[in-house]
């Protein structure tokens, strides 16, 4: 399943770490900084200086992505650290994110904007259950191309035996748990490095002759960023609707998603369908032809229908889908887990839906890396299912594999308004 990675171009690549307490991901990304020269002077002034209130020698290239104080006192990464840099190829913005099982959730996070996942593995221990449920979460939010990074390489003599030993595992593994969820297989690139050294890295290291590929920043440079199918499908989820005092009629505030709109168009508002065209488009520029995905824009409709903040306005010949019964695959995030048939409410881009878990169809099993169909509570935290929800009002979503923006979801409690799971929906219909 190892492939060579796609040819470069010239957007924006984004990275995601992935793998287990104290498999060295922070002190990687310290070292990609560092040798790629993305690291100011004061940045590592700073750093060398909290070395040394640990009692360390020289700089700890860890604490360049570990930016709150408690991870700083512990030596683990807690929030996702993110940043950007450039290479002499390329752009990247890229989130740290924390290998503790508790701190999953903040993972999943960082997952589900990436178009790579650099999979860290310690070359001394290989795959284990947390290496699964990060490469789980990844394909689940639609991550495509893993490169897997077999770390502390000098810790095994820079062994080509325990590299095979643990390359075969480890693309053995993604590839089983590729196959539990639909979609492409993906791209598997798997590199030896040392971070400790910087051994292949960004520079190519003399210590491991017998690696005829090429360093980890070449890897990412090559690398490309994940297509949605749902460009050209203009979206506009309504955050905010007004009357100015001067406009007869009503305007409608948000943030354009899946592709441009323009003045003129013909849309549809949904859930309700009704039809009409964009009459003006106004971004932070002042008045405008059309806006492209990511712009923020208000604008007005020639027809007086009726449109709230949660309604969807999207291009008519591309219609989003309309459903009160959804399947959803999700990351259970409360501590206290998620019980079926509770009342809970569904966030949904800007719209939010009363909503209860109708049956819980699959549990993924991590540890025998299998579907566990119509299994029973109760469900735990980092707990991976593939749900059915019925919503009181309906849900208008593209499916998560095509739009992030369109198809996340979070599940919440209504009365304390703490977040219960998050994930993405695949199918839906109209309830009879």
């Amino acid at each position: 399943m190892s492939h060579a990675p796609s040819p470069k171009d010239d957007r924006a690549l984004h990275l995601a770490t992935c793998g287990s307490v104290d498999d060295g991901k922070s002190t990687l990304i310290g070292r990609l900084l560092f040798d790629a020269g993305a690291v100011l002077d004061d940045q590592l002034a700073h750093v060398a200086t909290a070395t040394r209130r640990r009692g360390l020698e020289g700089v700890d290239l860890s604490l360049l992505t570990d930016g709150l104080r408690a991870e700083r006192e512990q030596g683990i990464t807690i929030d996702v650290a993110w940043r950007t840099f450039r290479s002499a190829a390329r752009r990247f913005s890229l989130a740290d994110s924390p290998g503790h099982v508790q701190y999953t959730c903040n993972m999943a996070v960082a997952a589900s904007s990436a178009d790579v996942a650099i999979v860290l593995l310690d070359a001394t221990r290989g795959v284990v259950a947390q290496t699964r449920r990060h490469v789980l979460l990844s394909r689940l939010v639609g991550v495509g191309t893993f490169v897997v990074c077999i770390n502390k390489m000098d810790a095994v003599g820079f062994s080509d035996t325990r590299f095979a030993e643990v390359r075969e595992h480890v693309v053995a593994t993604i590839d089983e748990l590729a196959r539990l969820l639909p979609g492409p297989t993906p791209e598997v690139v798997v590199v030896p490095i040392s971070a400790l050294g910087g051994d292949n890295v960004v520079h190519p290291s003399g210590k491991m002759p017998w690696y005829d590929g090429v360093p980890l920043l070449t890897v990412l440079e090559r690398s490309r960023a994940r297509e949605r199918s749902t460009e050209g499908r203009g979206r506009l989820a309504v955050q905010w609707v007004a009357r100015p005092a001067d406009a007869r009629l009503r305007a409608y505030a948000g943030r354009v998603t899946g592709g441009p709109l323009h003045e003129g168009d013909a849309v549809g508002v949904f859930p309700e369908g009704h039809a009409s065209r964009i009459a003006t488009l106004t971004t932070a520029r002042g008045r405008a032809g059309s806006a492209r995905a990511g712009e923020s824009v208000t604008v007005t409709l020639d027809d007086a229908i009726s449109v709230s903040r949660g309604d969807v306005i999207a291009h008519a010949d591309r219609p989003p889908r309309v459903a009160t019964s959804v399947t959803a695959d999700v990351v259970v995030l409360a501590r206290r887990g998620l019980v079926p048939g509770a009342p809970l409410v569904v966030k949904q881009g800007t719209r939010r839906v009363r909503a209860r878990i109708t049956r819980v169809e699959t549990r993924y099993d991590l540890d025998a890396l299998a579907k566990v169909a119509s299994p029973s509570g109760p469900f735990a935290q980092n707990d991976v299912l593939t749900l059915a929800l019925e919503t009181q009002s309906p849900l208008v979503f593209d499916p998560f594999s095509e739009s992030r923006a369109t198809g996340s979801l979070i599940l919440v409690d209504p009365t304390t308004g703490d977040t219960l799971a998050a994930g993405g929906l695949h199918e839906g219909q109209i309830s009879p």
